[in-house]
């Protein structure tokens, strides 16, 4: 039986806590702070329990919102921005076209032309972002 990890534990609630709170303010130093830790342990325990920087995944976060909130049409690229957290539209759709492949005015063109008759999990899972900058090229249309 494995031995039990608190850091791990920490980084679970970390983790919650992002995937909860996207929306709001939320920074390394705040996270530490109430996982009881330096920002600097905080940063490294969470990249060695997954993968990569609370920030990247915070971030990562807030884009897979976005893009459901603009597969949903009704609301405009800063709208959304603000919706999920994000305080610069310059940032959010930087960050955006990393992940995503494309700008959010892009994507949200692209989703009108999505099947209305797929159900919302399968195209949340086809269209999901990817991390680090890994976002494969777009092909011509």
């Amino acid at each position: 039986m494995a031995a039990f990890d608190p850091d791990f534990v920490a980084m679970r609630r970390v983790r919650d806590r992002i995937d909860r709170d996207y929306a709001q303010p939320l920074d390394v130093e705040q996270l530490a702070l109430g996982a009881h830790m330096s920002a600097g342990h905080l940063s490294r325990e969470f990249k060695r329990a997954y993968g990569e920087s609370p920030y990247s995944y915070l971030m990562t976060r807030r884009v897979e919102r976005a893009m459901a909130l603009l597969r949903r049409g009704d609301l405009s690229v800063t709208d959304v921005c603000f919706a999920v957290g994000s305080s610069s539209l310059g940032t959010f759709s930087t960050r955006f076209r990393e992940l995503v492949g494309m700008s959010p005015s892009e994507f949200r063109a692209r989703a009108d032309a999505d099947p209305a008759h797929l159900p919302t999990c399968v195209v949340k899972h086809a269209a999901k972002p990817v991390r680090n900058r890994e976002a494969p090229p777009l092909l011509p249309e």
